[in-house]
């Protein structure tokens, strides 16, 4: 049901606003608007001075005028956070993998594409910054780095298992480890959360390896039911040993694996890519080369990797959750 400061038409503004040319809106709903509009948008078609709305309820009025007026065709904004800053509502939506504050009266009536700070101004109007084009490719290949007992990146992960049920077979998905090989054996690993972290990134890769279709469900076992029992040896295998038997995977050819040299080997090119990409933080993103800064849920993940194919296949039609599964924080 519409609320009640829902807009009945739509407004008329500058075509610069609207999502149809190409590349206009990359990621930034108003880019094209801070350089050549100083204005106001009405949010609704009431007149005067109305009562103050809560931050969430003038959220979801916002929301539902911008993807009724300013979006792009079979494509969606999501919010982010609304909370009151300076004496206005500061709403933040995520587009296209990038997220975007806009400004909106307390009472809703009036919607702000941008904000300019008047105290210490140099007197220069800024430059808007321009996000890059997305680079396109038949696949796009996708880099998650994580650690595997950072709760955030692991977080991530569940925002990525369902964006991996919808785009495995079109997209090159792989979750990378961030570690530190400085030797020949196990014990020479240096990982943020220690050495049973540093096993289970072994382990993990060695599954991708020889259960690659088995891993992403590897995963959604192990981090809900067998992290939080990594401080017990004992219990800790035991819960590795059901996971795997319960997915078909061989436990001890992950085992002789994890420990030996092959194990080492794939770690180390994860520390390659790592190193090669100046990843530090867990989780990290990348897309084609393109590091991903947006919001962390399986349809802002699916949108952003859709952006970077050449011709989106049909399953990016396909919305996802936008519940955020965790927050902007990382493990570095």
């Amino acid at each position: 049901m519409e609320p009640e400061n829902y807009p009945k038409r739509k407004a008329t503004h500058p075509s610069s606003l609207l999502l149809g040319s190409k590349g206009m809106m990359a990621g930034v709903i108003i880019i094209a608007v801070i350089a050549s509009v100083v204005a106001t948008l009405l949010v609704t078609s009431n007149p005067g001075v109305s009562a103050a709305v809560s931050p969430q309820d003038c959220a979801n009025t916002v929301i539902l005028y911008v993807n009724t007026n300013l979006v792009q065709a079979n494509s969606t904004a999501t919010l982010v956070s609304a909370a009151e800053k300076s004496g206005v509502y500061q709403i933040t939506l995520q587009y296209q993998a990038r997220n975007i504050s806009l400004y909106a009266t307390k009472d809703c009536s009036l919607l702000f594409p941008s904000s300019y700070n008047l105290e210490g101004s140099t007197g220069v109007t800024p430059t808007p910054t321009v996000t890059p084009e997305p680079v396109k490719s038949a696949r796009p290949t996708v880099d998650l780095y994580v650690m595997a007992f950072c709760p955030y990146g692991t977080q991530a992960e569940s925002a990525m298992d369902p964006v991996v049920g919808l785009l495995g077979t079109k997209a090159s998905i792989t979750v990378r480890y961030i570690a530190s090989v400085q030797g020949t054996t196990i014990d020479s690993i240096s990982s943020l959360h220690g050495p049973t972290e540093a096993k289970e990134d072994l382990r993990q890769l060695c599954i991708a390896k020889y259960y690659p279709s088995q891993l992403w469900p590897y995963l959604m076992d192990y981090n809900p039911n067998c992290i939080p029992m990594r401080q017990n040896a004992t219990s800790l295998d035991a819960c590795v040993a059901d996971a795997t038997r319960k997915l078909g995977i061989d436990n001890q050819e992950i085992e002789s694996c994890a420990i030996g040299g092959e194990g080492l080997a794939l770690l180390q090119a994860d520390e390659d890519f790592t190193t090669k990409n100046q990843v530090t933080g867990s989780p990290t993103l990348i897309i084609n080369g393109q590091r991903y800064t947006g919001a962390r849920t399986p349809e802002a993940y699916r949108q952003a990797i859709c952006t970077h194919f050449d011709t989106p296949p049909a399953e990016c039609s396909v919305n996802l959750s936008s519940q955020a599964a965790t927050p902007s924080g990382s493990c570095g």
